[in-house]
């Protein structure tokens, strides 16, 4: 697993979430560790190497 820090879109602040590098492109949700609201994750991996990260704010 691959631990990666970005900021929550919704309340800026700065939380982890572990990544499995052994799928190229992902997309699911999780819900933010500190206000709760649902982040799109879109990471992509090259080789076991995390290349391009994306969160995105759901807006519900």
């Amino acid at each position: 697993m691959f631990e990666h820090f970005f900021q929550c879109p919704y309340c800026w602040e700065e939380i982890s979430m572990l990544l499995d590098p052994s799928v190229t492109y992902q997309v699911y949700v999780e819900d933010c560790e500190v206000c709760c609201n649902p982040i799109e994750l879109h990471p992509r991996f090259e080789d076991q190497e995390l290349v391009g990260f994306e969160a995105i704010n759901i807006e519900q």
